[in-house]
């Protein structure tokens, strides 16, 4: 069966087109991200902006051509944090099914973090009993995910993502150090809040998807053009995370856009990005950190869409 899966998530909107069969995803036709900050005000104001809105839709106007070409069997969109949380957010939910025929689906946190789940570990060997936690950053929220095998045992979404967290604290460019502390201090006490300390204690391998992660593991490759293959399965440890954090937190907004391997698009986030990776490695107790490029996107097309 051919799905086409678009994941609509607070900074950005992203496209997988795969052919799934006896559960796994057995080619991937098509993939494609856009920097769309669909949640850009969502935490002060409470609603999706007019010109957010204005932005997914654009981006989906590129998308269905692609989509259309590809003729899938199963047509979706996930709907993340951005959307659960504004007052608007099922209005554009029906917006998104009539104007482009993806059945949405609305996640709640448990939802993103068990799909989250399934992708990451997808391709993993299923007799690998190591305790292991999954961290997707997104812009509205960040889900914590441990299990061992394809299976969870527990999840968590805490209102700590990207685009939120820089509203709150990044009022300078380049940021001061007094912001990023106040940010890792807010971002620590969110996580300690969720996080049974027994489940943290257990965790002996971490997995990070999504954009903060895989950015990272770009620019510490110096990847110019951006290179999947070298990005699934890197492995980032905490050391270099930090200094990755002190560079590119010491320089202005526009330096950061010209920094190779990161999107111009994730240069505005990236900080706030890094700063929550590093207190989750922290909390967790975990040097290193495999990055991966299966994420709720692949777990949403063998989850959803059956």
């Amino acid at each position: 069966m051919r799905v086409a899966v678009v994941d609509i998530g607070s900074n950005s909107t992203r496209l997988l087109i795969a052919d799934v069969s006896d559960g796994r995803v057995a080619v991937e036709r098509e993939r494609r991200s856009t920097v769309t900050r669909l949640g850009s005000g969502v935490d002060a104001n409470g609603r999706l902006a007019d010109e957010s809105i204005e932005r997914v839709f654009r981006t989906l106007d590129d998308y269905r051509e692609i989509i259309e070409r590809s003729q899938p069997d199963k047509r979706i969109a996930v709907l993340t944090s951005a959307v659960r949380d504004a007052s608007n957010g099922r209005e554009f939910a029906q917006a998104v099914r009539d104007r482009y025929g993806l059945e949405p689906h609305v996640l709640t946190g448990d939802d993103e973090a068990a799909l989250t789940f399934l992708g990451a570990t997808s391709e993993r060997d299923p007799d690998d009993q190591t305790p292991t936690l999954v961290i997707d950053i997104g812009g509205g929220s960040t889900e914590l995910v441990t299990g061992s095998g394809r299976t969870a045992d527990f999840h968590v979404s805490t209102q700590a993502g990207v685009v939120r967290q820089t509203e709150r604290h990044i009022h300078h460019d380049p940021p001061l150090p007094t912001e990023l502390d106040e940010l890792a201090d807010e971002v620590r006490k969110i996580v300690l809040d969720a996080m049974p300390a027994e489940r943290s204690s257990a965790v002996r391998r971490g997995i990070a998807v999504a954009g903060t992660a895989t950015s990272l593991a770009a620019i510490a490759q110096r990847l110019d053009p951006y290179d999947p293959e070298k990005v699934h399965g890197y492995v980032l440890a905490t050391p270099q995370a930090r200094k990755l954090r002190d560079q590119l937190a010491t320089i202005p907004l526009e330096e950061r856009r010209q920094v190779l391997g990161l999107h111009p698009d994730r240069a505005p986030t990236i900080v706030a990005g890094v700063v929550i990776l590093l207190q989750v490695l922290d909390l967790f107790g975990l040097k290193e950190v495999e990055v991966s490029e299966h994420d709720i996107l692949r777990g949403a097309a063998l989850g959803l869409a059956s």
